[in-house]
This record gives structure tokens, C-alpha cells and sequence, in this order.
């Protein structure tokens, strides 16, 4: 059987881990890397060509599917459309608040294509198990908290920030919230009262520091609804302590079924946020080409790809082996 092209834009973390994920798919082959800066910077694990990403427009056709690694804040939103035109695609676009109008841009460009967007660990498989909680105990009240760990999204927000030379931002859920859930007591607990944000700094030389926190403190969508702390440390500290990338998270939904209490539960740890992140990508690259496949056109979110499209296996053998 021929393996699926798969094409990655971008090679910061989530590229390297989609290199890694698309390496260990038998049923995949890595085709090309996609990049804005100097193609001699790149090295990749692979022995896939590194090419600019203008080169990508004359390998349509050569390429099933791209996955598009780049942040939410600013690449995704460009990138996604123009991508659509001519390649299915996948991306972990993951400010939710905007997600909508994002889903709705992509579809215009995805006349021929099939875009798959949102499609990380939350929003992504987050998304799959509030829905399947809720549906499963109506009567009931839905939680997610995430870390502690790193978020990709917020770090890259605060790398945006002018005057920011660099900088990692962590997540942390409020113990007290999380044990308040588990105990069926369904809290009402604001942004503020589920979790904490940290952010750690690495200022540029003369940047106005106040201004940097004041800024951070207030980016809506991101912090401005949270307990946010903004500490500005060395470049050797950030080296020395802030390089590694775990996070994870849960969803919890409490509820009653005929006057019994009932807890549902689903969590993940994880010692690389990106790579993790660039795995499930990589399964949903997989469906998107066969959703292509099937004249499924437009974008798509978890919410309408079937499972079996998800695995190398068939649908027999999920049946088989798992149901």
C-alpha cells in the first residue's frame, strides 16, 4: 500500500515532533519540511529535504497532507487558509474563544481540501471527552483544569510581547478546586479560582519591565481572566531550569444519576507537551486523508471524525481487538 505524503510547516517543538510521530507511522512517509528561516539552520532528524516555504505551492499534488506547527497567535490564522487552497491539513489552533471564526475561515479555503483544526490535546481530545461526559450524565457539571506544566500557546503569547527576549509560562490547577470536583460537590469555580499562571521572563537589555507585566497581565484570552504572576530571570536561569516541556490535564464532570453520585475522570501526563501534541496531529492526518479520500471536503473539527479513521488499523480489527 502507498504511504501517505505528509508535508510539516514549521519546525520549532511541534515540528520536530511531528518529524518524530510521521517517522514511527508505517503507513507514513515524511515528504518535505517547511520552513521561513534560512533552510541551512534546519536540522532535521529525517532525511527529508528542507525547503522554503514558498516551495510548498509547487508540490501540490506530491503531498497528502500538511501539518501546520505554528502558534495560534499569529502563523495559524495566516497559514491555515492559504494551506487549505491546495492541501489538506491539520493544526492545533488553541484559543478557543476564537475557534468559530477560525473553523469558518479555514472552510472558505477548503473548497477541494479537508482541513482538520483544533485537533491537539485540548482543544482535541479534551474537546472528544467533555462532550462524551456530558452526554453520558446529563444531570451533572463539566471541569477542565490543565497543567501544571507548560503551555505552548501562552508561552508563545508572552515570546510575542514587545521587549520579551524569552520566556515559558506554566499552568497550575488549584488543588483545592480540582479535590472540591472529584468530591461530586459541583463548585462554581471562575477561571481565576481553578488555576494559576506563572511566567517566567528573559527580558531584552533596556526593555521596560512594568511595562512587559502590565501588558502580560492584561492580554485577553490568555491572562487578564487569571491570578498571573510575571517573575524576569537571566537567559542562564531560563536555560538551566525552564528548557523542558511537560504538561497535562483533566476533565472532570460530577453529576447524579437517579439520586447516586457519579464522577467521570480522564487525565494526561506529560513529560513533552509538543510531541504529544504533534502525535495526536499526526493521527488526525491520517483522517484527513481519508476524509479527502471520500470527497469530505471543508474544515473539520474532532467532532466529526470518526475514530476507526483515526488508526493504521481497520475497522475489523478496532472491533476485534479494543471494543
Amino acid at each position: 500500500m502507498k504511504k501517505m505524503q505528509i508535508g510539516i510547516v514549521g519546525y520549532g517543538n511541534i515540528g520536530r515532533g511531528a518529524e518524530k510521530a510521521v517517522l514511527a507511522a508505517p503507513d507514513m512517509e515524511l515528504r518535505a519540511i517547511f520552513t521561513r528561516r534560512d533552510v541551512q539552520s534546519i536540522k532535521p532528524i529525517s532525511n527529508a529535504p528542507v525547503l522554503p516555504i514558498e516551495a510548498a505551492e509547487k508540490m501540490v499534488g506530491e503531498i497528502d497532507c500538511m501539518i501546520l506547527c505554528g502558534g495560534s497567535a499569529s502563523d495559524l490564522a495566516e497559514q491555515a487558509p492559504m494551506f487549505a487552497k491546495n492541501f489538506n491539513i491539520v493544526d492545533s489552533y488553541d484559543t478557543h474563544a476564537k475557534i468559530p471564526e477560525y473553523l469558518a475561515e479555514v472552510d472558505k479555503a477548503a473548497v477541494s481540501t479537508t482541513a482538520v483544526i483544533s485537533c491537539g490535546w485540548d482543544p482535541g481530545l479534551f474537546s472528544m471527552m467533555r462532550t462524551l461526559f456530558e452526554s453520558s450524565l446529563p444531570d451533572g457539571a463539566g471541569y477542565s483544569f490543565w497543567g501544571p506544566g507548560v503551555s505552548q500557546g501562552h508561552s508563545n503569547a508572552v515570546r510575542g510581547v514587545p521587549g520579551v527576549l524569552n520566556a515559558v509560562q506554566y499552568s497550575i490547577p488549584l488543588d483545592s478546586a480540582v479535590e472540591s470536583v472529584r468530591n461530586g460537590s459541583r463548585p462554581e469555580l471562575s477561571a481565576r479560582q481553578k488555576h494559576l499562571r506563572q511566567c517566567y521572563v528573559v527580558a531584552e537589555p533596556g526593555a521596560d519591565k512594568q511595562t512587559i507585566e502590565q501588558t502580560i497581565k492584561t492580554m485577553p484570552h490568555f491572562f487578564a481572566d487569571y491570578d498571573t504572576t510575571v517573575e524576569f530571570i537571566s537567559e542562564a536561569e531560563f536555560a538551566a531550569n525552564h528548557k523542558k516541556m511537560p504538561h497535562g490535564g483533566m476533565v472532570l464532570r460530577s453529576g447524579e444519576t437517579g439520586g447516586n453520585t457519579q464522577v467521570m475522570e480522564f487525565s494526561l501526563k506529560l513529560e513533552s507537551n509538543p510531541e504529544f501534541t504533534a502525535s495526536v496531529m499526526i493521527a488526525y492526518a491520517r483522517a484527513a486523508v481519508r476524509l479527502a479520500a471520500e470527497k469530505q471536503f471543508g474544515a473539520k473539527t474532532v467532532f466529526d471524525v470518526p475514530l476507526t479513521y483515526l488508526s493504521e488499523k481497520s475497522r475489523a480489527d478496532l472491533i476485534r481487538e479494543l471494543l
